[in-house]
């Protein structure tokens, strides 16, 4: 009786030892069986995977500001809780960039955001294995001095451009503007993509029969006796979408509202001396660049083969302070810049 007892209760055992692998198990994918594989977590989120980004601003403007709102709002939304941010800001001054990227650097980040060009060159200069990707950049050819370039750098660079179309650009003169003779381009020598954005825009502008001529200022000692050159010598002025400039819309203003109208490459000086634009959103191309930024850390995406993205959308927008200052009504398609 006793070894009968002793029996029953190992086969009891047994039978409770299955019924809690079932119980435990039944839910569970079969090893080796891919078909019941758990769901991957998308952008590998919640790995519990921690990066270090360091953002260099070249100067506090709108645009910039923007730029660098998206790329964080994209980077916190796609790696929730995975990044540590590094958000420095060079104040308009081109060495401070390079301090501020060499210290990224050092500090071993794993990718670094360089918003507008002057941040995109020190960092080129400083790293080839960290991934760097640059926004607020009008030419990336032009900016890291590349020659035919297709599109795709095709090192640890990459990023997005805030170019909105040259040739509509200048349409948009001819459409305000159309029995005007003369053409001032205003900008900065020392910003190679303003360089290429005038050399661009004149040529469209003279293909329309427009008389050009480019005025350029080294920095704000000669900008305003610039300016008022171009204002004596022009019918309408244009501004590409220039740092300098976009620091100093109010001596552009101060020279040229209710007496010249100027046309600007971005909203955020037209939004200060201009009378209309083509304009994209600074906070979509940074978001994008947050979102090419998630890929890169999270997927290990390369980035030598990220070709440069653009803005998804162009609006036409006027000023209506600047607008009213010269007694103009805007075209149909035009909206109204929201002034602060």
């Amino acid at each position: 009786m006793k070894k009968l007892a002793k029996l029953l209760c190992l086969a009891l055992a047994v039978v409770m030892l299955f019924g809690l692998a079932a119980c435990t198990g039944g839910n569970q994918p079969a090893a080796g069986d891919p078909t019941k594989a758990a769901d991957p977590t998308p952008d590998n989120q919640g790995t519990g995977e921690k990066f270090k980004v360091g953002i260099c601003q070249l100067a506090p403007h709108p645009a910039l500001d923007a730029a660098t709102e998206g790329f964080i709002d994209a980077l916190n939304e796609k790696l929730p809780g995975q990044v540590d941010i590094d958000n420095q800001n060079a104040a308009g001054d081109t060495p401070t960039c390079a301090t501020i990227i060499n210290g990224f650097v050092s500090n071993k980040v794993d990718l670094i955001m360089a918003n507008a060009t002057a941040p995109l060159q020190a960092a080129a200069s400083a790293t080839d294995t960290i991934p760097v990707l640059g926004t607020s950049i009008t030419e990336y050819g032009v900016a890291l001095n590349i020659a035919n370039f297709s599109g795709t750098v095709g090192s640890n660079v990459s990023g997005t451009s805030d170019l909105a179309p040259l040739d509509q650009q200048a349409q948009m003169i001819k459409e305000w503007y159309p029995d005007a003779k003369t053409v001032g381009l205003i900008y900065c020598s020392a910003e190679p993509n303003s360089q290429y954005q005038v050399d661009n825009v004149q040529k469209y502008l003279e293909s329309m029969g427009y008389t050009c001529k480019q005025y350029a200022f080294s920095d704000t000692n000669d900008m305003a006796s610039v300016v008022q050159n171009a204002c004596d010598n022009s019918d309408v002025l244009y501004v590409p979408t220039d740092n300098t400039a976009a620091n100093n819309t109010g001596i552009i203003n101060n020279i040229c509202q209710g007496v010249k109208p100027v046309f600007a490459g971005e909203e955020g000086i037209c939004g200060g001396c201009g009378i209309a634009t083509l304009s994209i959103s600074y906070y979509d191309i940074g978001y994008k660049t947050g979102e090419m930024a998630a890929d890169i850390l999270a997927n290990g995406a390369d980035i030598s083969a990220m070709p440069i993205e653009y803005a998804p959308q162009f609006v036409k927008k006027y000023n209506p302070v600047t607008c009213e200052a010269l007694g103009l009504t805007p075209p149909e398609g035009y909206e109204a810049i929201e002034l602060g």
